[in-house]
């Protein structure tokens, strides 16, 4: 393929692949009047392609948003969102997006393969470490593509909400969800939900009792705050409480018909009342009331199979999702993970104030 570079407009960077003549643009989602209006009618748009999402990201970690399209000056047709990453510790990259799990490309056919083949370009005209693409679950493109080759995998579980509240409860485990539900009914567990200090507060708290738990960091104060701020009405923090004492929460996003699950975090003393099942069927009630009609519940690792039982005992049906990346990447070996197990034992040992700050610098290094 020859590409040809052009000087950029007073809107956007041009390339022109002559092997398709179809020309890739380069735009700023941020301040590009025609990103809202794509993702509005757009329905494979999520909450992670939003000016919302993408500018808690840059208040946060200071990533910058940029988006390459095949339209110039017209309506966009077709579009992929990333966020520039930036780290001397882990190496310049693009990825699409960080933090989400999962960030569509609003891009199908030969427009697809046209900014495909150019994302190779830029990868080694920028010296990029990689550029890494996160495409829903059997999105055509991609599996004979030569650009890009799988670097991860995920499952992921979504709930149909279409179905009426009874439905949706009968789909419910019995033993592993049902019956904790009565249990927790039993135990007078208190539930608030909103966008509140105090909210965010407790969150917080079982947050890092949580992440402890899984000998990792929990994210900065300041990812919460921002997008709340930046997302407003779209985020909400669910909590439940035992005589005012936390005892599990949730984080979820809302964009157009779906609900997502974004964060949840417990106090494991109290995982006995069944604080966590009940949440998600309060959730899952309040959804229906909004009108959405599904339940995003986001991926899980395989290596985590406890975690994707739960879901699917939500009544979750489960797909694979992929994760692709220019260049190639290697495969991880046995040091790889060794070196990961020190690490978060390591973690796990430092005190509540110094594990949160470590938080602050990891999670800017890592998305």
């Amino acid at each position: 393929m020859i590409v040809d570079y052009i000087e950029p407009t007073s809107r956007s960077k041009i390339t022109t692949s002559l092997s398709n003549k179809l020309r890739v643009y380069e735009i700023d989602p941020l301040t590009d009047p025609r990103w809202p209006e794509l993702l509005s009618r757009h329905p494979q748009a999520s909450i992670f392609h939003t000016c919302e999402w993408l500018k808690a990201l840059q208040k946060t970690y200071g990533y910058k948003p940029i988006a390459f399209t095949t339209s110039q000056n017209e309506n966009l047709a077709d579009a992929i969102v990333f966020c520039e990453v930036r780290s001397w510790l882990t190496g310049q990259r693009l990825v699409s997006i960080p933090f989400s799990d999962h960030c569509q490309p609003l891009a199908e056919g030969d427009r697809l393969n046209a900014i495909l083949r150019y994302l190779q370009v830029y990868c080694g005209k920028n010296r990029l470490r990689y550029v890494e693409l996160r495409p829903m679950p059997l999105t055509p493109g991609f599996e004979q593509n030569t650009y890009f080759a799988n670097s991860e995998s995920f499952s992921f579980q979504k709930i149909d909400l279409r179905p009426d509240a009874e439905s949706l409860y009968g789909n419910f485990h019995d033993s592993c969800i049902r019956r904790k539900i009565k249990r927790a009914g039993r135990e007078n567990l208190q539930y608030e939900h909103g966008r509140s200090e105090k909210l965010l507060r407790k969150f917080r708290h079982l947050l890092l009792l949580t992440r402890r738990r899984h000998k990792l960091p929990p994210q900065p104060a300041s990812w919460f705050e921002n997008l709340a701020k930046c997302l407003g009405e779209k985020i909400t923090f669910h909590l439940l409480s035992k005589d005012e004492i936390p005892v599990a929460s949730i984080v979820t996003l809302m964009y157009k018909d779906s609900i997502i699950y974004k964060y949840g975090c417990s106090d494991s003393q109290f995982n006995n009342m069944g604080g966590t099942p009940l949440l998600f069927w309060k959730v899952i009630q309040q959804a229906k009331a909004d009108g959405a009609k599904e339940f995003d519940l986001g991926r899980s690792g395989y290596e985590d199979p406890g975690l994707i039982a739960f879901k699917e005992h939500l009544g979750a049906a489960s797909t694979e999702l992929r994760y692709y990346r220019t260049p190639v990447p290697r495969s991880k070996n046995k040091s790889d993970k060794t070196e990961t197990s020190i690490v978060r034992t390591t973690l796990s040992r430092l005190p509540d104030q110094l594990l949160s700050g470590v938080g602050e610098i990891f999670y800017r290094h890592m998305g």
